[in-house]
């Protein structure tokens, strides 16, 4: 009996401490995953119009909307907006690599922001809507900076890229109801983002939007 009391009081242990690792992770917006899938993070102004994209692509698992690349521990919406804070909103994708490559998740990323901007997304403006890739280990960095080598060289455009390809931070998950907000409010998502312009412009830098 004294044997078995010890084993249920290491499994209770064990239950509490893998809590704690989930609500820890949970806290700072940081997606679970496992060894079957990888985690990308990109910033492109208005995160309501980056999950879109990314949620059509199979072999993603998951995006989230957040704030990461700046100072302030757990920021809110209100607070990132002022532009004080360092954050930019980008989104936490969770993606299979067996199904989509990063390379992909790159192109995708391009083609759906402006990359000729500092600190301005179409008509969102400040350090908080700028473009940025955060990479989370030396291969994304190889290729997110590969990548933009390419764009440069190759771009449609005359303008020079600036979108900054940084090493990931903290992600925190921004409030709940900025989460699919293009799905849960799609009639003023729509009249957000023709009002700020942003596909005609997309239209201009890119041609037809194949993405």
């Amino acid at each position: 009996m004294k044997s078995l009391k010890y084993t249920l009081s290491a499994f209770i242990l064990s239950l509490l401490a893998i809590t704690v690792t989930i609500s820890s992770a949970d806290e700072a917006g940081v997606a679970a995953t496992n060894n079957d899938t990888s985690i990308a993070t990109f910033a492109g102004g208005c995160f309501w119009c980056m999950e879109g994209p990314f949620d059509k692509l199979e072999g993603v698992i998951s995006t989230t909307s957040g704030y990461t690349g700046g100072h302030t521990e757990k920021p809110t919406y209100k607070q990132t907006s002022t532009g004080k804070t360092g954050h930019t909103e980008a989104v936490q994708i969770v993606y299979d690599p067996e199904q989509v490559s990063y390379e992909k998740l790159l192109d995708v990323f391009w083609h759906n922001i402006d990359p000729t901007t500092p600190d301005q997304q179409f008509c969102d403006r400040g350090s908080q809507y700028r473009s940025e890739i955060f990479y989370h280990d030396d291969e994304q960095k190889q290729q997110a900076e590969a990548s933009k080598t390419a764009l440069n060289k190759n771009k449609p455009f005359n303008e020079p890229v600036v979108t900054q390809v940084s090493k990931a931070s903290i992600f925190y998950a921004a409030e709940d109801y900025h989460q699919d907000y293009y799905k849960k409010n799609p009639i003023r998502y729509r009249y957000y983002r023709h009002g700020c312009g942003r596909d005609k412009r997309l239209e201009q830098l890119w041609g037809k939007s194949e993405h």
